[in-house]
């Protein structure tokens, strides 16, 4: 019986394969386009931890050289530096104290405080501020490309 194609036979009359030499990358797609996603997913919950409506401008953005504190009044008034709420009778104490950890030059200051507002809240706690020494303040508004 001859087999047609030459080449050597083995067992029950097929074809003896050769390696594969290449790689299959279909899981590793697969493994990418799900942590993707997931990075898609998580993305918005890494912002600033206090819910504040920021109002809308056209300035850029400030370039950072140190980690900079980070000052929330949210629509009720509360104040907060980075995550803690702070009564406003302790505000200025906490800014003094931060001023004192931060050795040589105080740090930035980025306020973001809710549009509904009132123009005095937001001196109040500016006034604190350049009272502690803390006269870097940026005002942390929504960017003109992006969505409120």
């Amino acid at each position: 019986m001859m087999v047609s194609g030459g080449g050597p036979v083995s067992g029950r009359g097929g074809r003896k394969r050769a390696p594969m030499s290449e790689i299959n990358v279909t899981p590793l797609v697969d493994v990418m386009l799900v942590l993707l996603i997931i990075f898609m997913v998580a993305a918005p919950l890494l912002v600033a931890g206090v819910p504040v409506n920021l109002p809308d401008s056209r300035a850029k953005a400030l370039d950072q050289e140190q980690k900079p504190v980070s000052i929330s009044i949210d629509g009720n008034g509360q104040v907060y530096v980075d995550e803690d709420a702070i009564p406003r009778n302790e505000l200025g104490r906490k800014l003094i104290q931060i001023v004192g950890d931060h050795q040589g030059e105080p740090p930035q200051v980025l306020l973001r405080a809710d549009r509904a507002l009132a123009y005095g809240s937001v001196m109040q706690v500016m006034g604190e501020l350049n009272g502690a020494g803390l006269n870097k303040v940026a005002l942390v508004t929504v960017g003109e490309d992006s969505e409120p």
